[in-house]
């Protein structure tokens, strides 16, 4: 199958990603808040391949398709860090699916979602986005917000 990643080949960074996995172990749906105060599910779901295992992160009734022994396709995925630790995600723009093609050999010693990383996304702040969006913007700022330019021409 052309254009997928091996499990050992994702990294924090990993976008639109294709990557082909036998599910391994299905968790218990939990509820979590989301950051925009919606109420959620989601389940962690361990798939791996012969390189690595990494935690699946399923939403909703996507956790339906996972099933112990079945191999699943992510099309177009991406990783997300939670506390630091990577997750395969699916979101709203990739798709997942049973695959005819089967994983065999699963190698569980290698966990991709037990090494910590910094996550350097939320510590980049290249466009002023800390300090309640005050202090230096894009646009050179004036320390008053907005738009960061002499917002008193901009009404």
């Amino acid at each position: 199958m052309d254009g997928i990643t091996k499990i050992k080949d994702l990294n924090p960074e990993s976008r639109r990603v294709n990557v082909l996995g036998k599910v391994i172990s299905v968790g218990e749906p939990r509820a979590i808040q989301t950051r925009f105060g919606e109420e959620k599910s989601v389940t962690e779901v361990y798939i791996g391949d012969e390189t690595g295992k990494i935690i699946l992160s399923l939403w909703g009734d996507q956790a339906s398709q996972a099933a112990s022994g079945k191999t699943l396709q992510i099309d177009n995925g991406y990783i997300s860090l939670v506390r630091g630790h990577m997750r395969l995600n699916v979101g709203k723009y990739g798709s997942m699916k049973e695959s005819d093609e089967e994983v065999s050999d699963v190698n569980e010693s290698f966990d991709l979602s037990e090494k910590e990383h910094e996550n350097t996304f939320r510590n980049h702040r290249s466009f002023g986005g800390g300090n309640g969006g005050r202090g230096r913007s894009y646009y050179g700022g004036n320390n008053r917000g907005g738009r960061g330019r002499d917002n008193d021409n901009y009404d």
